[in-house]
């Protein structure tokens, strides 16, 4: 069974930064794609950023230049790196996997809170 932990979430003052973690366990994950969604409060999830197993990455235009996404394979573990946070980027965080073939995300994580107060 596939599992998703998302950790390093938190207040944070608006500019600062915040490294959240998803680890993956329940089977190998190298043909999987790894990625970050959000979810504001009466607002639809959002996707910020997705990394392939050879580590190609791609990012929504929102966090373009301030999140930077990155994956461990030998942990099964993939990052956000979130710099220079705004108010706006207050949201639950949430990771998900696919397998690389695939359009819809199929295993998500509970999610952790991101606070930016300004």
């Amino acid at each position: 069974q596939v599992r998703l932990v998302e950790s390093g979430g938190g207040f944070v003052q608006a500019g600062g930064s915040l490294r959240l973690s998803c680890a993956a366990s329940g089977r190998s994950f190298s043909n999987y794609i790894m990625a970050w969604f959000r979810q504001a409060p009466g607002k639809e999830r959002e996707f910020l950023a997705a990394v392939g197993s050879g580590g190609s990455t791609n990012y929504a235009d929102s966090v373009k230049g301030r999140f930077t996404i990155s994956r461990d394979g030998g942990k099964n573990t993939v990052y956000l790196q979130m710099n220079s946070l705004k108010s706006e980027d207050t949201a639950v965080y949430y990771c998900a996997t696919r397998l690389w073939s695939l359009s819809r995300y199929e295993s998500w994580g509970q999610g952790t809170q991101v606070t930016v107060s300004s």
